[in-house]
């Protein structure tokens, strides 16, 4: 409950903005109060619904959105943040405002949130974030990788720092757990937005392995703030053309070039019949 608790604060720092400490504990009692309705609790013991057979309540049993906005209306002093988030429980992010269905049982799992609109892209980020990483620390023995497209919007300066700092956290022990992270973008100066770029730096420092590819000349200058780049090098990345890259590993720095096989430019050319799966 404590950590899930934690997420969601996060979570609505997106939505209502950068909230104070008095807020969050406003947000935090409030959030309580919600699952109290449903009979949890910080008891872990309340998340089942047959204590003698130990069998978790689904997610049916616990509250969504509307159940918090509706406790947010009865107190003068939280009525401001139910105004916010009117969108995503009777506007147009409704469907937010609803169970998961999420299927987790997939070899590959792909969260396409772009359909939700630019303004709305780390709302749908974040949470399937915080769901992937639950799924990840379930074995610590099944190898596992999570793929962050974009990742500027949840630690640059669009995010917060409780947001940031727990995708910083996943970067820094997803090898614990038998699994690997990649992040990518496609502007250096994003990642570091935030907070004079602490978590930008911290996921760039926790990396072993770093790719860059052509760059223009003011993100070469912002990424030898961050990184021990030669001038030699700063040269290399501008000169670099499609599909050669500038690779980090360890201590060597290589220069490489990139050729996909026959099939994967298949693939990427569409060229692949969807109902045999074999190439046209």
């Amino acid at each position: 409950m404590a950590t899930k608790i934690g997420k969601l604060v996060g979570f609505f720092n997106l939505i209502f903005g950068e909230l104070n400490e008095e807020e969050k504990a406003l947000i935090e009692e409030k959030i309580i109060e919600t699952y109290k309705e449903k009979n949890i609790t910080f008891d872990d013991e309340s998340l089942y619904k047959n204590n003698k057979r130990k069998i978790f309540k689904g997610s049916q049993d616990m509250p969504i959105l509307e159940d918090l906005f509706n406790i947010l209306g009865r107190d003068e002093k939280t009525k401001k943040f139910k105004t916010k988030l009117i969108p995503f429980v009777k506007g147009s992010m409704k469907f937010f405002n609803n169970y998961s269905n999420i299927e987790l049982n997939n070899s590959l799992i792909v969260a396409d949130v772009y359909d939700l609109g630019e303004e709305n892209l780390k709302y749908g980020m974040y949470l399937f974030t915080d769901i992937f990483w639950d799924k990840i620390k379930e074995n610590r023995k099944d190898k596992k990788a999570i793929y962050l497209d974009e990742i500027w919007r949840l630690i640059g300066v669009t995010s917060n720092k409780e947001v940031a700092s727990f995708i910083y956290k996943i970067f820094k022990t997803i090898r614990k757990y038998g699994g690997s992270g990649v992040a990518i973008t496609q502007d250096i100066s994003d990642i570091f937005s935030l907070d004079n770029g602490t978590y930008g730096k911290s996921i760039l420092n926790n990396s072993s392995i770093k790719t860059f590819f052509s760059l223009e000349e003011e993100n070469i200058k912002i990424l030898a703030q961050y990184s021990n780049l030669s001038e030699k090098e700063k040269i290399e990345i501008k000169a670099l053309k499609r599909g050669e890259c500038l690779m980090f590993v360890s201590d060597n720095h290589i220069l490489t070039k990139i050729e996909c096989s026959y099939l994967e430019k298949k693939i990427v050319e569409g060229k692949i019949d969807e109902d045999s799966n074999s190439l046209k």
